[in-house]
């Protein structure tokens, strides 16, 4: 992996400046940029026209000792600002994680390259749309994409000012940001035409995208700061799936690795050291809980761990905090749809087993339900119930997700066998129980030290190409080497789905340590 420590590519300078006299004559910014260009040992510096007209009267307020900072970009250093010259000189950057439901922000010290904070907030876009696709469409419209644009600046400013009155930062010394997001969060973010992303032949405005100003997108910080957006691969892959993979490291590696990012859509990447393969498919809400009758985000009172006694089909149900029941976020519903199954409550079609669910099966408006929690021990005070309709959904989103597994490792001829290392980023991968997604047919019967969480890879990949300039330029190459499958149109992937839908698989060769409930 990359290495942070000895090469940024955002620096503070203490050039060596002398004041003019009658025997020279420099101009100010002459004077500046010989400085700037043997503190740097380069020969490229560039000072935009907005910086020139304040540079004569900052030298002489400070006496000609001033620190300045400056970015580079394919080899050329440009000016962001002049600070005094304080012993305290700090200057920082922001890493951000651009999701759909949730946005992620990171507060570096661009000197230390430490995390300073760190904090989170609902996407306010979510009030438009929960979902990529009607923020699309309510872009087309008349003003729609200014608004979108604007919902998620002005919010990202609130929290960039909260971070910097709690830490006593100017937001003047915020020097930087770089953002990580689907291809979808990053055109709103810069507020492009999202319009033909969604249809056939699914075209983006743009991949990559230079550096571009703070000022230019109305972000609260010094106005000349470089942003960088992480380089897309295509409609369905984005730069955090490209932040993933300088994450996790897998491009340096000889061995075969996956990596599964589970969100809006389920991307995979499979691949080493020598190549990429990527593809993305519609797999992520049920499998984030999203379309469960009781699904939730993760929070206080959302059940993320379940365990049924296969004999007494006792429940025991854990709740972040501890606290009353809510709902259901995604692992937990793997890990109750498994344990059903364990259990028998239910079948290899995912259907309700009559006889074996007992008083907690029941029919609302003619569909089976099952209650996980009763009302009385409920924090909504109402029933906890599962409902056939969701088991369907989960189980079409876990088909779609091994098929797309498998799909892949059949284009290239790759076993599932060669992979040794199995990586699953987000909060779906922090939280997942590897052993209840193998019940379900899920993820490929492989040894559970092959899954490996990579946590939030989009947030921590945003952070490491602010940081250094090797993994900003690597990010570049990822994107470049990435071969991309477009499975909307792979007759194969729909020959495979069929199969998957059934728990764990119409093959049961390829789990063999699943085992089916057998009443003794």
């Amino acid at each position: 992996m990359p290495k942070n420590d000895n090469d940024p590519w955002i620096k503070i300078i203490c050039p060596s400046i002398t004041p003019p006299s009658l025997k020279d004559n420099t101009a100010d910014v002459d004077r500046l940029i010989r400085g700037v260009r043997k503190a740097l040992k380069t020969e490229e510096v560039v000072i935009d026209y907005s910086l020139i007209k304040r540079i004569p009267s900052s030298l002489r307020e400070y006496g000609y000792d001033i620190r300045p900072v400056l970015y580079e970009t394919r080899g050329t250093w440009h000016l962001v600002d002049l600070f005094p010259p304080q012993d305290n000189n700090k200057i920082f950057g922001l890493s951000v994680d651009l999701g759909s439901s949730t946005v992620v922000v990171r507060l570096l010290d661009l000197i230390t390259q430490e995390a300073r904070d760190e904090t989170s907030f609902l996407n306010p876009q979510t009030e438009i749309g929960p979902d990529i696709l009607t923020r699309i469409h309510f872009a087309s419209q008349k003003g729609g994409l200014e608004r979108l644009q604007s919902l998620l600046v002005e919010r990202l400013n609130e929290e960039i000012s909260l971070l910097s009155k709690k830490h006593q930062i100017d937001t003047a010394s915020i020097v930087g940001m770089s953002v990580s997001g689907n291809t979808t969060m990053t055109h709103l973010f810069l507020g492009l035409e999202p319009f033909w992303i969604c249809r056939e032949p699914y075209i983006p405005a743009v991949n990559r995208v230079d550096l571009i100003k703070a000022s230019d997108i109305g972000i609260g910080i010094n106005p000349e700061s470089p942003v960088l957006v992480l380089p897309s691969v295509g409609s369905y892959f984005g730069g955090d799936l490209v932040s993933g993979i300088l994450a996790s490291g897998m491009n340096h590696q000889k061995e075969v690795s996956i990596l599964v990012d589970v969100g809006t859509n389920a991307e995979v990447v499979l691949g080493n050291s020598e190549w990429l393969m990527a593809c993305a498919g519609a797999a992520g809400p049920a499998l984030e809980g999203g379309v469960a009758g009781m699904g939730m985000m993760a929070g206080p009172g959302v059940i993320d761990k379940v365990i049924i006694d296969t004999q007494s089909r006792e429940f025991r149900i854990r709740t972040i905090e501890d606290k009353p029941p809510v709902g259901i976020c995604g692992s937990g519903l793997i890990d109750l749809v498994a344990q059903l199954f364990s259990a028998g409550m239910i079948d290899l079609r995912g259907k309700y087993v009559t006889g074996r669910c007992g008083e907690r099966l029941r029919e609302i408006d003619g569909v089976k339900h099952l209650v996980l929690v009763f009302s009385r021990d409920s924090g909504t005070n109402e029933e906890l119930t599962l409902s056939q309709t969701d088991i369907d959904a989960l189980l079409r989103s876990k088909a779609a997700m091994y098929t797309i597994l498998t799909t892949i490792t059949n284009m290239i001829n790759v076993s599932m066998e060669e992979v040794r290392n199995f990586y699953v980023a987000g909060t779906f991968g922090t939280y997942i129980d590897p052993g209840s997604a193998i019940t379900l047919g899920m993820i490929p019967d492989l040894p559970i030290e092959t899954y490996k969480p990579l946590g939030n890879s989009s947030l921590k990949g945003a952070s490491m190409a602010l940081l250094s300039s090797s993994a900003r330029d690597e990010a570049y190459e990822i994107r470049d080497r990435i071969t991309y499958i477009e499975l909307n149109v792979n007759q194969e992937f729909m020959n495979h789905f069929s199969a998957a839908k059934f728990i764990p698989h119409t093959d049961r060769s390829l789990f063999p340590s699943v085992k089916e409930w057998r009443d003794s």
